[in-house]
């Protein structure tokens, strides 16, 4: 067995700070780590790949709380595989974010009185250019400040020219391929952008709004009518039908007849369709195919006209009526009273609440629209992302998820692709003067006089090629030939749908292309990545969903400067689990901060007491002690691995918690403060292994925590293996068998330690008081050999000559039963014990009371849950125990004041 010197281990601990102050030390930690290459990708090396795409984050603003959340998860996934030995690359960047980062430029130009238009297309990207070079690097200080350790080497941007190079190959490909397509259909538009937006982009909420049931038809009740109800009067101006069951006995004479219509006068038909439910209202409504899903898809299946009612600024336009050139809410107002003063509106609820979409970026309700726009054809696409995940080629963490999978991407509808902005990638088609279309690729150009079609691609579909596009596709490179496909995707459920189905469906598109498969197995299936793993929402303590809007939510650079780095990462770390959600608030993270506090100070102890790793030759020669907590140690990095692999962060942090606070800092610190005290070859070993948990614990927790453990690390070991625990090995399986006589006797050790410390303050002894106190039956319990730490630990002396047992408690364990027997004489003021534990009595008796007589109570039990009386069962038996406890400390008290 050999140790490092105590004096240069004390030495170390004079080095650190007297104590742990992160923000003195995080900012030069990392940018030390990035100056040394630590995160930097070597695509050469021989070692095995694991690979991450950072979810690109959008370059208009700041890191939210989300943000931190996933890349916690992602930098501890990634530390762990580099110091398991793993050629590691994550790969970072930022999205354009079209429509956000036009809206925040145009709002910018507003102040000054100007529009887009005042400027033109080219000097208004020019503008935005200029906006993300100003803008962009405020996520990466955040990222920085959280201590992500990305290869900044490789910081890619979706508009970026290698991306947009592969942007227009994509395109060209499923173009030719004829899976994009231009056709007239109904979109998500927004009025105040004035473009198409995705459904990511709509958010739904619930508003006050009316219901009004109106009279289409004659007004005479002896001639046909029908009355419909509506939320959105506005629209009956595109109305081109009126829609009934085909079993409706009471539309069955006017279906496929005509009705009038109250404000264009024209005669609409009265069509039968399965998609009315009869039993809803008046079992009519009416047809809006150009502004209602439903109806647009009605309207294809009995081939309809299509009239669009508004402009794109939202405006009624092209009605002919008196309402042309009102905005869309004003023209509701002013139809509804025209209708009212006709006597057509039958009946109003007002208010009426339901549900309306939004649009995410500008906050006014969505116009469903029909629009001229550029669409891929899913079918094909999304059925070789379904297949992926069905044929475990794509691992979802967790399987729970897979269902919601494959109910989107098996019933997915062609996907809108175009957007009527000025930023963004520009549809690569070309128009002839003859009305020719040709699709440019990124190496060809354009016929002379032909004109690019204004429109811009959804960011989603630059995005949607991030894995690969990052890496250097279309053209070959080695970080396509050795990282991808990429080990895993970290993101958050809620856009599996949008995003993840994006990336699936592109990836396997480009699955068998000689760029992607170059080096691979020739059997091996070609995907974007390996696993998905979805984690929950955050949520504040509160269970509320984190909202800038609403004014929930943190910004995370506010927890770094308040708490620091480390508290925030394992704050988020250890509510991560697959799928579930995380709720988190200040006490949560002060609770962190306590526990970096707390290892920061145990490794100051130990190191100020000579610990240092060192190699441990002779097991046999270890106290009982030592080698429990070696094998709890093996233990939990048994489980800890295991847990990771799983992707159950949550459960690794709360093993490598509870052991370290638990059983390292609160156990075996204190025994080993007696060991310390023992032969100078008692006090050697136990430096060793305390040295040796030291290291390992902190290298298992460096992932989380990795600033801490940093310069704990580098202060217990020296600087060993590179100088950074970022670099060193992963702690691997010691490969001996546990001691399980010596993890029972301690556990009986720490049963006795607890029960004495229990009766101790039952008995009104402080913390700090010494007691005299005899064991009996120690050694029948094989506790002889740890007798002194559980002296120690329970504040107990040797009796002397003059030892009188006052107090005394049994105490069951595993081998034995043992009497602990003390003198109290003079240590207890019994008057304020006797005192004390009549008040502590009254509240038992009155408790035993109450629950007796509810108890008795026949009509209370047969109405009552069997949880609630299963409940006052327990308190019962409580009160019980606390009483004959009780009563026999006053007994006993009665009995010592009596001798005096």
């Amino acid at each position: 067995m050999t140790s490092t010197a105590p004096e240069n281990s004390r030495n170390r601990a004079d080095a650190l700070p007297k104590s742990w102050n992160p923000g003195d030390v995080e900012s030069d930690l990392y940018e030390g780590w990035v100056a040394a290459g630590y995160f930097a990708a070597d695509a050469k090396s021989p070692k095995a790949p694991y690979s991450i795409v950072l979810p690109p984050p959008n370059v208009t603003g700041n890191l939210h709380m989300g943000h931190a959340f996933d890349h916690t998860i992602m930098d501890l996934l990634t530390r762990r595989k580099r110091m398991q030995g793993y050629e590691v690359l994550w790969l970072p960047g930022m999205d354009h974010a079209g429509i956000a980062t036009q809206s925040v430029v145009e709002k910018q130009l507003s102040r000054d009185g100007k529009t887009k238009e005042d400027f033109g297309r080219e000097l208004f990207v020019d503008k935005v250019w200029d906006w993300k070079r100003e803008s962009g690097g405020a996520i990466q200080g955040q990222m920085r400040r959280l201590g992500v350790g990305v290869d900044w080497a490789r910081d890619r941007f979706t508009m970026d020219e290698g991306l947009s190079r592969a942007v227009q190959t994509i395109f060209k490909r499923l173009f030719d391929a004829g899976l994009i397509y231009r056709a007239e259909r109904l979109v998500n538009w927004s009025p105040v952008l004035e473009t198409a937006i995705s459904d990511v982009e709509v958010k739904y909420e619930d508003v006050e709004g009316e219901l009004v049931s109106l009279r289409y038809g004659s007004l005479n009740d002896d001639e046909p009518h029908i009355v419909v109800a509506t939320t959105r009067v506005e629209t009956m101006l595109g109305d081109t039908a009126v829609a009934v069951h085909p079993e409706d006995v009471r539309y069955a004479s006017l279906i496929g007849t005509t009705i009038y219509h109250p404000i264009t006068g024209r005669q609409i038909p009265v069509v039968a369709d399965d998609y009315v439910d009869p039993e809803f209202g008046s079992g009519a409504v009416k047809i809006t195919p150009a502004h209602d899903p439903n109806d647009f898809e009605l309207g294809m299946r009995h081939n309809l006209p299509m009239p669009t009612i508004m402009d794109k600024t939202g405006k009624i336009a092209d009605t002919g009526t008196e309402f042309d050139g009102m905005d869309r809410f004003e023209a509701r107002v002013k139809i509804r009273e025209r209708l009212s003063e006709e006597g057509r509106i039958v009946a109003e609820k007002r208010p009426y609440v339901h549900s309306v979409g939004h649009s995410e970026r500008s906050g006014e309700p969505i116009e469903p629209r029909l629009s001229m726009q550029w669409w891929v054809k899913v079918e094909s696409l999304a059925k070789a992302a379904g297949d992926a995940v069905r044929n475990g080629d794509t691992v979802i963490h967790p399987a729970s998820q897979e269902p919601r999978w494959f109910d989107w991407v098996d019933d997915m509808h062609d996907w809108c692709i175009s957007r009527q902005l000025w930023w963004g990638h520009r549809i690569p088609i070309w128009y002839g003067p003859e009305g020719e279309v040709v699709c440019v690729g990124p190496d060809e150009q354009a016929p002379e006089g032909y004109v690019q079609d204004p429109d811009v691609l959804d960011t989603w579909f630059s995005s949607g090629l991030w894995p690969f596009s990052t890496m250097g596709w279309p053209d070959a490179t080695l970080e396509l030939e050795k990282f991808y496909p990429t080990s895993v995707l970290v993101t958050g459920y809620d856009i599996l749908f949008f995003w993840v189905a994006r990336m699936m469906m592109f990836g396997t598109f480009v699955a068998d292309d000689p760029v992607i498969t170059a080096g691979k197995p020739a059997d091996s299936v070609q995907v974007p990545f390996r696993d998905v793993f979805l984690h929950g929402l955050i949520r504040d303590e509160f269970g509320r969903k984190y909202s800038k809007s609403k004014g929930i939510g943190v910004d995370p650079l506010v927890w770094i400067v308040e708490y620091g780095a480390d508290a925030t990462r394992f704050t988020l770390a250890r509510g991560a689990q697959p799928g579930s959600d995380l709720s988190v608030g200040p006490p949560h993270v002060t609770a962190s901060r306590s526990f970096v506090t707390k290892l920061f100070n145990a490794t100051k102890f130990a190191l100020m007491n000579g610990a240092a790793p060192g190699e441990i030759t002779d097991r046999a020669a270890l106290t009982d002690a030592d080698r429990w907590i070696l094998d709890r140690l093996e233990q939990v990095r048994a489980e800890v691995d295991s847990a990771f692999d799983r992707y159950e962060i949550g459960k690794a942090c709360e093993a490598l918690y509870h052991f370290a606070w638990d059983e390292l800092c609160d156990w075996y610190l204190e025994l080993a403060k007696v060991q310390f005290a023992e032969s100078d070859e008692r006090a050697a070993s136990t430096r060793t292994v305390l040295g040796a948990v030291l290291d390992s614990v902190l290298r298992l927790l460096h992932p989380v925590i990795p600033f801490v453990t940093e310069s704990l690390w580098q202060a217990l070991t020296g600087g060993a293996e590179g100088a950074s625990v970022v670099v060193a090995s992963w702690p691997q399986s010691s490969g001996v068998a546990a001691d399980e006589a010596a993890a029972s006797r301690i556990a009986d050790a720490q049963r006795l330690i607890t029960e004495i410390r229990r009766f101790r303050s039952d008995q009104g002894l402080t913390d700090k008081q010494k007691v005299a106190a005899a064991l009996i039956g120690i050694e029948d319990a094989e506790l002889t050999g740890l007798s002194v730490q559980i002296a120690n630990l329970a504040r107990l002396t040797e009796p002397g000559d003059d030892f009188s047992a006052t107090a005394s408690v049994q105490v069951r364990l595993s081998g034995a039963t043992v009497t602990v027997e003390l003198d109290t004489s003079g240590t207890v003021d019994l008057d304020a014990e006797r005192r004390r534990l009549e008040k502590d009595l009254g509240a038992a008796q009155k408790d035993l009371t109450s629950t007796t007589a509810k108890l008795g109570n026949e009509a209370f039990l047969a109405k009552a849950p069997d949880e609630v009386v299963a409940k006052i069962r327990t308190r019962r038996e409580v009160a019980e125990s606390e009483v004959a406890r009780i009563g026999a400390r006053l007994e006993e008290i009665a009995r010592l004041a009596a001798t005096k």
